[in-house]
Protein backbone atom coordinates (compact mmCIF):
# COMPACT_ATOMS: atom_id res chain seq x y z
CA UNK A 1 0.00 0.00 0.00
CA UNK A 2 1.08 3.55 -0.59
CA UNK A 3 0.48 6.88 1.39
CA UNK A 4 -0.13 10.44 0.55
CA UNK A 5 2.64 12.93 2.27
CA UNK A 6 -1.31 14.51 4.11
CA UNK A 7 -1.88 10.82 4.87
CA UNK A 8 0.95 10.11 6.88
CA UNK A 9 1.48 13.48 8.59
CA UNK A 10 -2.06 12.31 9.77
CA UNK A 11 -1.25 8.33 10.69
CA UNK A 12 1.73 9.84 12.28
CA UNK A 13 0.67 12.96 14.34
CA UNK A 14 3.29 15.30 13.00
CA UNK A 15 2.77 18.58 10.71
CA UNK A 16 3.65 18.19 6.84
CA UNK A 17 6.05 20.37 7.02
CA UNK A 18 8.23 18.18 9.79
CA UNK A 19 7.54 15.52 6.92
CA UNK A 20 9.33 17.54 4.08
CA UNK A 21 12.14 18.61 6.78
CA UNK A 22 13.26 15.35 7.12
CA UNK A 23 13.09 14.96 3.54
CA UNK A 24 14.47 17.70 2.43
CA UNK A 25 17.65 17.17 5.19
CA UNK A 26 17.76 13.53 6.16
CA UNK A 27 16.88 11.49 3.14
CA UNK A 28 13.50 10.20 4.59
CA UNK A 29 10.98 11.20 1.74
CA UNK A 30 9.31 8.69 -0.02
CA UNK A 31 10.76 7.08 -3.23
CA UNK A 32 7.59 6.65 -5.47
CA UNK A 33 5.53 9.37 -7.61
CA UNK A 34 2.04 7.88 -9.23
CA UNK A 35 1.94 8.80 -13.03
CA UNK A 36 1.45 12.13 -12.31
CA UNK A 37 4.26 13.05 -10.45
CA UNK A 38 2.47 12.73 -6.61
CA UNK A 39 4.59 11.35 -4.46
CA UNK A 40 3.75 8.22 -2.10
CA UNK A 41 5.15 6.78 0.66
CA UNK A 42 5.42 2.34 0.95
CA UNK A 43 4.95 1.00 4.05
CA UNK A 44 8.87 0.28 5.01
CA UNK A 45 9.41 4.39 4.46
CA UNK A 46 6.22 4.92 6.95
CA UNK A 47 7.94 2.21 9.35
CA UNK A 48 10.93 4.14 8.87
CA UNK A 49 9.42 7.26 9.93
CA UNK A 50 8.07 5.90 12.81
CA UNK A 51 11.78 4.39 14.08
CA UNK A 52 12.76 8.06 13.65
CA UNK A 53 9.93 9.98 16.33
CA UNK A 54 10.67 7.56 18.22
CA UNK A 55 14.22 8.16 18.76
CA UNK A 56 13.55 11.77 18.45
CA UNK A 57 11.42 11.12 21.27
CA UNK A 58 13.72 9.60 22.96
CA UNK A 59 16.72 12.36 22.86
CA UNK A 60 18.26 10.71 19.98
CA UNK A 61 19.77 14.05 17.75
CA UNK A 62 17.54 14.26 14.40
CA UNK A 63 20.69 13.46 12.33
CA UNK A 64 21.82 10.33 14.08
CA UNK A 65 17.91 9.06 14.46
CA UNK A 66 17.55 9.62 10.95
CA UNK A 67 20.75 7.40 10.61
CA UNK A 68 19.47 4.74 12.65
CA UNK A 69 16.48 4.46 11.14
CA UNK A 70 17.67 4.57 7.24
CA UNK A 71 19.85 1.36 8.68
CA UNK A 72 17.47 -0.83 10.59
CA UNK A 73 16.70 -3.98 9.31
CA UNK A 74 13.09 -3.21 7.51
CA UNK A 75 10.01 -5.68 9.06
CA UNK A 76 8.90 -8.22 6.71
CA UNK A 77 5.80 -6.90 4.82
CA UNK A 78 2.50 -8.35 6.33
CA UNK A 79 1.16 -11.06 3.99
CA UNK A 80 -2.13 -9.57 2.21
CA UNK A 81 -5.10 -10.85 3.24
CA UNK A 82 -6.90 -12.86 0.65
CA UNK A 83 -9.71 -11.87 -1.35
CA UNK A 84 -13.22 -12.03 0.15
CA UNK A 85 -14.83 -14.00 -3.03
CA UNK A 86 -18.52 -13.21 -3.22
CA UNK A 87 -19.84 -16.71 -3.05
CA UNK A 88 -17.50 -17.34 0.39
CA UNK A 89 -18.83 -13.90 1.56
CA UNK A 90 -22.64 -16.01 1.02
CA UNK A 91 -21.13 -18.77 2.67
CA UNK A 92 -20.04 -16.62 5.56
CA UNK A 93 -23.43 -14.50 5.80
CA UNK A 94 -25.13 -17.76 6.42
CA UNK A 95 -23.10 -18.96 8.96
CA UNK A 96 -23.70 -15.52 10.89
CA UNK A 97 -27.92 -15.91 9.99
CA UNK A 98 -27.74 -19.35 11.43
CA UNK A 99 -25.69 -18.03 14.72
CA UNK A 100 -27.65 -15.42 15.44
CA UNK A 101 -30.98 -17.88 14.76
CA UNK A 102 -29.82 -19.37 17.87
CA UNK A 103 -29.38 -16.61 19.74
CA UNK A 104 -25.57 -17.76 19.82
CA UNK A 105 -23.93 -14.73 20.43
CA UNK A 106 -20.41 -16.49 21.01
CA UNK A 107 -20.18 -17.77 17.94
CA UNK A 108 -21.64 -14.59 16.58
CA UNK A 109 -18.61 -12.85 17.70
CA UNK A 110 -16.31 -15.63 17.10
CA UNK A 111 -17.36 -15.79 13.40
CA UNK A 112 -16.47 -11.65 13.35
CA UNK A 113 -13.63 -12.05 14.65
CA UNK A 114 -12.05 -14.38 12.18
CA UNK A 115 -13.51 -12.91 9.26
CA UNK A 116 -11.93 -9.57 10.70
CA UNK A 117 -8.47 -11.10 11.39
CA UNK A 118 -8.57 -13.16 7.98
CA UNK A 119 -9.99 -10.18 5.53
CA UNK A 120 -9.65 -7.16 7.13
CA UNK A 121 -12.36 -4.54 8.77
CA UNK A 122 -13.71 -3.09 5.53
CA UNK A 123 -14.34 -6.24 3.25
CA UNK A 124 -15.67 -7.94 6.77
CA UNK A 125 -17.71 -5.16 6.98
CA UNK A 126 -18.98 -4.19 3.58
CA UNK A 127 -19.39 -7.85 2.52
CA UNK A 128 -20.58 -9.69 5.25
CA UNK A 129 -21.55 -7.94 8.39
CA UNK A 130 -23.29 -5.17 7.06
CA UNK A 131 -25.47 -7.02 4.61
CA UNK A 132 -26.34 -9.21 7.60
CA UNK A 133 -27.32 -6.78 9.77
CA UNK A 134 -29.36 -5.44 7.24
CA UNK A 135 -31.30 -8.29 6.22
CA UNK A 136 -31.80 -9.18 10.26
CA UNK A 137 -33.50 -5.67 10.62
CA UNK A 138 -35.47 -6.14 7.10
CA UNK A 139 -36.47 -9.42 8.84
CA UNK A 140 -37.78 -7.44 12.17
CA UNK A 141 -39.81 -5.06 9.95
CA UNK A 142 -41.96 -7.93 8.11
CA UNK A 143 -42.22 -10.25 10.76
CA UNK A 144 -42.69 -7.39 13.84
CA UNK A 145 -40.86 -9.90 15.95
CA UNK A 146 -36.85 -10.84 16.24
CA UNK A 147 -35.70 -7.94 18.03
CA UNK A 148 -33.90 -10.14 20.31
CA UNK A 149 -32.22 -11.35 17.68
CA UNK A 150 -31.13 -8.47 16.28
CA UNK A 151 -29.39 -6.95 19.61
CA UNK A 152 -27.52 -9.86 20.09
CA UNK A 153 -25.80 -10.08 16.93
CA UNK A 154 -25.29 -6.56 17.20
CA UNK A 155 -23.41 -7.14 20.35
CA UNK A 156 -21.27 -10.12 19.06
CA UNK A 157 -19.98 -8.27 16.17
CA UNK A 158 -19.51 -4.71 18.80
CA UNK A 159 -17.22 -6.88 20.69
CA UNK A 160 -15.38 -8.31 17.81
CA UNK A 161 -14.89 -5.10 16.37
CA UNK A 162 -13.56 -3.63 19.58
CA UNK A 163 -10.94 -6.17 19.52
CA UNK A 164 -9.02 -5.11 16.98
CA UNK A 165 -6.16 -3.25 18.62
CA UNK A 166 -6.19 0.99 18.99
CA UNK A 167 -3.12 2.36 17.49
CA UNK A 168 -0.46 2.13 20.65
CA UNK A 169 1.24 5.44 20.44
CA UNK A 170 0.79 9.67 21.34
CA UNK A 171 -0.10 11.56 18.35
CA UNK A 172 -2.24 14.00 17.41
CA UNK A 173 -6.02 12.83 17.10
CA UNK A 174 -6.91 12.09 13.39
CA UNK A 175 -10.95 11.49 13.54
CA UNK A 176 -13.65 12.13 16.31
CA UNK A 177 -16.54 9.64 15.67
CA UNK A 178 -20.03 11.00 16.38
CA UNK A 179 -23.86 9.94 15.77
CA UNK A 180 -26.20 12.16 15.53
CA UNK A 181 -28.26 13.11 18.48
CA UNK A 182 -30.55 10.80 18.90
CA UNK A 183 -29.68 8.26 16.89
CA UNK A 184 -28.62 4.78 18.58
CA UNK A 185 -27.47 2.49 16.53
CA UNK A 186 -23.36 2.64 16.46
CA UNK A 187 -22.40 -0.68 14.92
CA UNK A 188 -21.19 1.07 11.70
CA UNK A 189 -19.28 4.02 13.83
CA UNK A 190 -17.65 0.90 15.56
CA UNK A 191 -16.86 -0.45 12.24
CA UNK A 192 -15.21 2.63 11.08
CA UNK A 193 -13.14 2.95 14.28
CA UNK A 194 -11.67 -0.59 13.78
CA UNK A 195 -10.98 -0.03 10.01
CA UNK A 196 -9.04 3.43 11.41
CA UNK A 197 -7.22 1.65 14.16
CA UNK A 198 -6.01 -1.10 11.34
CA UNK A 199 -4.15 2.17 9.33
CA UNK A 200 -3.21 3.45 12.84
CA UNK A 201 -5.08 6.47 13.00
CA UNK A 202 -5.89 7.72 16.06
CA UNK A 203 -9.77 8.36 16.87
CA UNK A 204 -12.36 8.29 19.92
CA UNK A 205 -16.01 8.14 19.58
CA UNK A 206 -18.43 10.02 21.45
CA UNK A 207 -20.91 7.11 20.94
CA UNK A 208 -24.88 7.22 20.36
CA UNK A 209 -27.05 9.85 20.89
CA UNK A 210 -24.75 12.97 21.13
CA UNK A 211 -26.17 16.26 21.26
CA UNK A 212 -24.99 19.22 19.14
CA UNK A 213 -23.32 20.94 22.08
CA UNK A 214 -21.58 17.90 23.85
CA UNK A 215 -20.05 17.53 20.20
CA UNK A 216 -19.35 21.17 19.82
CA UNK A 217 -17.79 21.24 23.07
CA UNK A 218 -15.72 18.05 22.10
CA UNK A 219 -14.70 19.75 18.94
CA UNK A 220 -13.01 22.22 20.83
CA UNK A 221 -11.30 20.30 23.36
CA UNK A 222 -9.64 17.61 21.03
CA UNK A 223 -9.23 19.73 17.90
CA UNK A 224 -9.14 16.67 15.56
CA UNK A 225 -8.56 16.82 11.47
CA UNK A 226 -11.71 15.53 10.96
CA UNK A 227 -15.21 15.05 12.14
CA UNK A 228 -17.61 12.09 11.28
CA UNK A 229 -21.45 12.31 12.19
CA UNK A 230 -23.08 9.00 11.71
CA UNK A 231 -27.27 8.90 10.94
CA UNK A 232 -28.88 5.89 9.41
CA UNK A 233 -32.80 7.93 8.70
CA UNK A 234 -32.72 11.31 7.57
CA UNK A 235 -35.01 12.34 10.49
CA UNK A 236 -32.06 11.79 12.63
CA UNK A 237 -29.71 13.26 9.99
CA UNK A 238 -31.99 16.53 9.84
CA UNK A 239 -31.66 17.28 13.47
CA UNK A 240 -27.90 18.05 12.98
CA UNK A 241 -26.79 21.49 12.78
CA UNK A 242 -24.17 20.81 10.54
CA UNK A 243 -23.92 24.01 8.63
CA UNK A 244 -23.26 25.66 11.92
CA UNK A 245 -20.88 23.04 13.11
CA UNK A 246 -18.86 22.76 10.07
CA UNK A 247 -18.84 26.43 9.60
CA UNK A 248 -15.26 28.30 10.28
CA UNK A 249 -14.24 24.96 11.59
CA UNK A 250 -10.55 23.72 11.42
CA UNK A 251 -11.72 20.04 10.98
CA UNK A 252 -13.15 18.39 8.18
CA UNK A 253 -16.70 16.97 8.41
CA UNK A 254 -17.65 13.83 6.78
CA UNK A 255 -21.67 12.87 6.99
CA UNK A 256 -22.05 9.20 7.05
CA UNK A 257 -25.22 7.11 6.71
CA UNK A 258 -27.97 6.50 4.44
CA UNK A 259 -29.67 9.21 6.79
CA UNK A 260 -27.92 12.11 4.60
CA UNK A 261 -29.25 11.02 1.67
CA UNK A 262 -31.10 14.14 -0.30
CA UNK A 263 -30.59 16.54 2.46
CA UNK A 264 -28.70 19.56 1.48
CA UNK A 265 -25.25 19.98 3.22
CA UNK A 266 -22.57 22.65 2.47
CA UNK A 267 -20.02 22.20 -0.07
CA UNK A 268 -17.44 21.82 2.29
CA UNK A 269 -18.93 18.66 3.80
CA UNK A 270 -17.77 15.34 2.35
CA UNK A 271 -20.19 12.56 2.05
CA UNK A 272 -18.72 8.73 2.04
CA UNK A 273 -20.79 6.22 0.62
CA UNK A 274 -18.90 3.31 1.76
CA UNK A 275 -16.80 2.54 4.51
CA UNK A 276 -13.99 2.41 2.12
CA UNK A 277 -14.79 5.94 1.15
CA UNK A 278 -15.29 6.78 4.99
CA UNK A 279 -11.17 5.64 5.59
CA UNK A 280 -10.06 7.10 3.04
CA UNK A 281 -11.34 10.29 3.41
CA UNK A 282 -10.36 10.38 6.93
CA UNK A 283 -6.73 8.93 6.78
CA UNK A 284 -6.18 11.66 3.88
CA UNK A 285 -9.18 14.72 3.83
CA UNK A 286 -7.91 16.55 1.20
CA UNK A 287 -7.14 14.14 -1.59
Amino acid sequence: MSWTPRAVAAMLGISPTTLRTWDQRYGLGPSDRTAGGHRRYRDDEVDRLRRMIALTAQGVAPAAAALQSRQHTPTPPRPARPELTAAAARSARRGFLTAADRLDEPRVRRLAAELIAGHGVVAAWQEVLAPFLIELGDRVRKRGAGIEVEHLASAGLLHALRGVPYPDRDGVLTALLSCAPDEQHTVALEALGAALSEVDCRWRSLGARVPSTALRDALERLRPAVVVIWAHHVDLAAAVPIAELSRGADAVFLAAGPGWDGLPLPASVRRPTTLADAVRMVVDPLD
